[in-house]
């Protein structure tokens, strides 16, 4: 006679062994995400130093820039890919017959590669060939359409001219026609005439500058 001997696991004996389980299998999950974590591609930043450089268009030069700085920051998508310019720089603009119309300094700028524009920050300041000049704390150029503008307070001095805006403005690169938005100053009418204010705008209008070609 054969006994058949039928062993009965114990239903709490069974639950632990499944609860053990599923902990060993999210144990592996999360370790293979701490691995994935720290195998993947770093994008490391470029630094370099000295910086003399210019900024192309369909192969017409729009700008040439120095820096003592410059720190190129690629991330994992075409928005984040970025330059960066933190102590200082200077920027020569061109008109499209290469000819020097204006310059700026500020003490920190950061291109956007993909976008063709670079912000400005910290004691921006803009100035002509004419010497008509453009303070700000922060502002933009988009080298698309050779334009600077802000949201900011901008300051705007030339021959007879004294604007602030408080609530931004844009300007053409060449500074000769600048928008501000609520401004306040004095512009002379002719020279050697007497002032004429700028009254304080609603917050609607515009008032915008046009400086003469020649004086």
């Amino acid at each position: 006679m054969v006994i058949q001997q039928h062993k009965q696991t114990h239903p709490l004996l069974a639950l632990l062994l499944i609860i053990g389980c599923s902990v060993l299998l999210f144990a592996c999950e999360n370790d293979q995400k701490e691995i994935d974590k720290w195998t993947k591609d770093v994008k490391l930043p470029e630094v370099a130093k000295f910086i003399d450089g210019t900024l192309s268009q369909n192969g017409v030069v729009k700008a040439k820039l120095k820096a003592p700085v410059m720190i190129r920051m690629e991330g994992y998508t075409s928005d984040s890919v970025f330059t960066e310019f933190p102590k200082t720089l200077h920027v020569d603009f061109f008109n499209d017959s290469i000819k020097r119309e204006s310059w700026l300094d500020a003490k920190y700028g950061k291109y956007y590669n993909n976008q063709n524009k670079i912000y400005l920050r910290d004691s921006v300041v803009i100035i002509n060939v004419r010497g008509d000049t453009l303070w700000c704390h922060d502002m933009w150029w988009d080298q698309n359409t050779k334009m600077f503008f802000t949201d900011t307070v901008a300051k705007y001095k030339s021959f007879g001219r004294d604007i602030t805006g408080y609530h931004g403005m844009k300007a053409t690169q060449d500074l000769k026609t600048v928008t501000f938005l609520t401004p306040v100053g004095s512009i002379d009418t002719e020279a050697g005439n007497k002032k004429d204010s700028v009254p304080q705008a609603i917050p609607v209008a515009r008032d915008t500058i046009k400086t003469p070609v020649s004086r």
